[in-house]
């Protein structure tokens, strides 16, 4: 994987449901008040780390089992029973050899299942837990830790495997992403947690990952590699990253105090639902969706992101509205197939993030552009690279397929709350976004000047109506130095936040 993103990149009633999460030590942030009283469609968001159910205290019906006193007992078993064979890890700690390429291979079907109190542990020797092809495997009630995946790899289903089923597991203390994706993957009430690079890094290479399903997991704590500050722009940090999947469920999920972004979708993403998930106290976006089509955001509660992020900017003078959720050239798209043509962004609860929402669009990025740092790959609406050339370029179906928009994004009945107290700033912390750079490269670029900087801000359907806020908000529209106070943005020219309320304090 090459570096992909850009280093310029750059709410009316609720549902009124309550906000319900599962009590254990050091759970959801609680001294916010209005926080609590949020639209959660899902009745609960994960808090599982150190509270998973147990495992089976005694072997399956027909299971082979697997003895900790045994090292590499379990990789040897694998490869000695068929396709479909329940394995049943006794509690301890299990080892594999003692060579990083030690690891188990699953076989189609496979299961594994932990007793309580069984740990698979990678000692900072072997690379990967599981790795290979197969299909429909499962993974539940156990723990693995302790596995050295170089940067961009990940331990358990280091493959991507399609049809893969983890559930009640905890995936923790690994180099590189705790877990990789396959097509229809289901990752189900897990701990993800301090691990090196992401939690979950959903990129499978060759094919895209269909109908992923990421629901009631505790994302946490992950990136402890701090990979933004040694690969400068790199964008391959933080709770998940999305990368190429298409159609994709991510509910319920609490994600929280990643070192980095907390949920990151980056190039050709399609049809997503985030719905119903806490996304607090991470050092970055809460959530990314960029050169991607198409999504629901929904009923989630986000709080305290993005303090990190926010705050260097701000101490470095950069006035460019880094926010809590940030949308970088996408948007909908009708000719990509999803459950919505649009980017709807409705009944969510943002408080005391640095910053709301962004809208960018950056007119230097395209198919083809040497600023575009997913440099290998095209819009979904171009087959290859090669065709988002001038001439072809500059005319015709071309100009407009070779870019990814931020177009037909909804933003609508949610709640902003801001106390510039809480998060510690004067005026950078309460913004919203609406803009482009002026286009200057390269220098065949059709869309040089202010071209992009106008379609985004006024021909591109993108809108705020029927909002609540509180506190002190402004807006950027256009371009980074056209800061509007709340009338400016609802009057002509830009015609925003129609229906919305606003008051000056925060608090709720």
């Amino acid at each position: 994987m090459t570096a992909r993103r850009y280093r310029l990149r750059r709410a009316a009633p609720l549902l009124g449901l309550l906000l319900t999460v599962a009590a254990c030590s050091g759970g959801p942030d609680t001294d916010g008040g209005p926080a609590q009283a949020t639209a959660a469609p899902s009745g609960s968001v994960a808090a599982v780390c150190d509270k998973q159910p147990a495992g089976p205290a005694a072997a399956p019906a027909g299971a082979v089992v697997v003895d900790p006193a045994v090292p590499g007992d379990l990789a040897a078993k694998t490869r000695s029973a068929g396709p479909g064979t329940t394995f049943w890890l006794k509690p301890g700690k299990h080892i594999l050899g003692d060579d990083k390429y030690d690891q188990v291979s699953p076989k189609d079907g496979n299961v594994y299942v932990g007793a309580p109190g069984a740990v698979l542990d990678g000692r900072k020797i072997n690379q990967y837990a599981f790795t290979g092809h197969a299909a429909n495997v499962k993974i539940n009630y156990l723990t693995v830790q302790g596995f050295a995946a170089p940067h961009d790899e990940g331990v358990v289903n280091h493959d991507s495997g399609d049809g893969w089923v983890i559930e009640h597991s905890t995936i923790q203390d690994n180099d590189g992403a705790g877990l990789m994706a396959g097509a229809r993957q289901q990752v189900r009430g897990n701990c993800l947690r301090r691990n090196g690079q992401y939690g979950m890094n959903a990129y499978s290479g060759s094919t895209p990952i269909t109908a992923l399903v990421v629901e009631g997991n505790e994302i946490a704590g992950n990136n402890t590699g701090d990979w933004e500050a040694k690969i400068e722009g790199c964008g391959c940090s933080g709770g998940i990253k999305f990368w190429d999947v298409n159609g994709a469920d991510v509910r319920g999920n609490w994600v929280h105090d990643n070192h980095g972004t907390g949920l990151w979708a980056d190039t050709n993403n399609n049809d997503f639902l985030v719905e119903g998930n806490l996304i607090e106290n991470n050092d970055s976006a809460a959530l990314i969706y960029e050169i991607s089509y198409n999504a629901i955001i929904r009923d989630n509660t986000i709080r305290k992101n993005n303090w990190v992020d926010g705050r260097r900017y701000a101490d470095k003078s950069d006035n460019f509205p880094t926010s809590a959720i940030y949308i970088s050239e996408s948007g909908g798209e009708p000719r990509v197939k999803a459950r919505t043509a649009k980017i709807e962004i409705s009944r969510n609860y943002l408080e005391n993030n640095w910053s709301g929402i962004t809208l960018w669009e950056n007119a230097d990025r395209f198919c083809n552009s040497p600023a575009n740092t997913s440099s290998g790959d095209c819009t979904r609406l171009v087959p290859s690279v090669k065709e988002c050339a001038a001439p072809a370029i500059t005319g015709g179906a071309l100009r407009s397929d070779c870019r990814w928009k931020t177009q037909h994004v909804d933003i609508h009945d949610n709640k902003f709350v801001l106390d510039p107290a809480v998060v510690g700033c004067q005026a950078s912390c309460g913004r919203m976004g609406l803009l482009s750079n002026f286009g200057t490269y390269p220098d065949w670029s059709p869309y040089r000047g202010d071209d992009v900087q106008e379609s985004i801000t006024f021909k591109q359907d993108n809108r705020w109506h029927d909002n609540s806020y509180a506190g002190p908000w402004t807006f950027i529209a256009h371009s980074a130095d056209r800061v509007l106070e709340i009338g400016e943005w609802e009057g002509a020219p830009y015609s925003q936040d129609s229906g919305s309320t606003f008051t000056a304090q925060g608090g709720g």
